[in-house]
């Protein structure tokens, strides 16, 4: 292949890989924080969007997000089924690797981002709706919006950033997850807290290892952004970490390993849409504030009694927002010559653009996930019966059990 860089197309094929063990990662994050008979069923639903996410991806996605452009807003349908896909396609984002290797790694984002959201309908919702709303919030919500920051649509046109996903993966799956929970409604039977601690703590190692991928990953070649963004990624979710634990030690009085994982998730977030764009400095600056305003926001979810079980609002909505707004503010060209300067550095115009984009996603994804909600419940009931969510999701729905013969 000319201009192949077997260097750069290497790296992106360890990339691909570490952003695909993300997904099992939640699945273990998020399969420890629910109750023993509820274990299988969220697992599930990360575990099916790896199948059938892919063959919506392969048919239909990968054109959407990255083949023409429709009015700004979404892509055609020129490369469906991959179609004209060589061997020796370039990628068009760096032609230096290879279009396969930059349809696969693109696809493992498409195939978390719907995952995300289960989190906050925990126990309630039945396995057919599901499908179809990850079926529906891939084709009228992410595609949309990975084709106008990623795909050259409107978005990238006006000079909006998001080196990883801010806007494209947090946001709009954290406000998709506060629409389903007003949507689903409060939980009929109250679960003891987290099953296994030490599950959610594999999962949050095997997320904070994959991230490395998610964001160095998303520079598409190694070069010294590269390596920023992997050191922005450690650090940010260093700082959440231990911010989030200090915050919950001080109103809580006690220091809880759930929130030292739950606040290196939200660092994580956070940091996404500014890592190849900001300084180490602002890395700290961005996991510290992570790491309090996400505790706050799922303080606030608790008080106004929003049933998001695993704080998918609090942690991946208020954190995407948070990084895509920190970042208007604290960009800076001397850490990427090919991104811009933020606020701080004497551009408020890129930080209003900023503030417009994540609000415009923010109020799409969440009328548009509430009312394709109510239209799948016109077709199939969203939430399971009374009788299952008591009996629990495992046995109720899929006639199985994480803990055979358990008390």
């Amino acid at each position: 292949m000319p201009g192949l860089d077997t260097g750069n197309t290497g790296f992106m094929l360890l990339c691909t890989s570490l952003v695909m063990l993300m997904t099992p990662g939640l699945a273990f994050f998020y399969g420890g924080l629910v109750g023993r008979k509820n274990v299988l069923a969220i697992m599930m639903q990360s575990f099916v969007s790896m199948g059938w996410t892919t063959v919506i991806w392969f048919a239909v996605g990968y054109s959407l997000c990255f083949s023409g452009d429709t009015a700004g807003i979404i892509g055609n349908l020129d490369k469906a089924f991959l179609n004209g896909v060589q061997l020796d396609s370039p990628s068009a984002l760096n032609p230096s690797i290879p279009e396969i290797v930059f349809i696969a790694y693109q696809m493992m984002f498409a195939i978390i981002t719907p995952a995300l959201i289960t989190g906050a309908f925990a126990n309630r919702v039945t396995f057919k709706a599901y499908l179809l709303f990850l079926t529906f919030w891939l084709l009228f919500v992410y595609f949309p919006f990975v084709h106008m920051i990623w795909g050259g649509g409107i978005l990238a046109k006006w000079g909006v950033l998001d080196f990883a996903g801010g806007i494209v993966v947090h946001n709009i799956a954290g406000l998709a997850a506060l629409a389903s929970v007003l949507f689903v409604g409060r939980r009929r039977i109250a679960e003891g807290g987290p099953h296994s601690i030490p599950l959610v703590a594999l999962g949050t190692g095997l997320l904070w290892f994959g991230w490395y991928g998610f964001n160095a990953g998303s520079e598409f070649r190694v070069d010294s952004t590269t390596a920023v963004a992997f050191l922005n990624t450690d650090v940010a979710a260093s700082f959440a970490a231990i911010a989030w634990l200090a915050t919950g030690w001080f109103f809580e009085k006690r220091p809880s390993f759930i929130g030292l994982l739950t606040g290196a998730v939200a660092g994580l977030a956070t940091i996404t849409p500014a890592a190849g764009y900001v300084s180490p400095v602002a890395a700290v600056i961005i996991g510290i504030v992570s790491g309090v305003v996400c505790y706050g926001a799922v303080a606030l979810k608790n008080r106004l009694r929003w049933d998001d079980a695993l704080d998918v609002w609090g942690v991946h909505g208020i954190g995407g927002f948070l990084g895509i707004v920190m970042l208007g503010m604290l960009a800076t060209t001397a850490f990427n010559p090919a991104g811009t300067n933020g606020l701080l550095a004497g551009n408020p115009e890129f930080f209003l653009k900023q503030l417009v984009a994540v609000a415009i996603s923010s109020a799409w994804a969440f009328s548009f996930t509430y009312g394709m909600l109510w239209l799948i419940d016109r077709v199939t009931p969203v939430r399971v019966g009374e009788q299952v969510e008591a009996a629990g999701l495992d046995s109720g729905l899929h006639g199985e059990e994480a803990y055979v013969g358990a008390l």
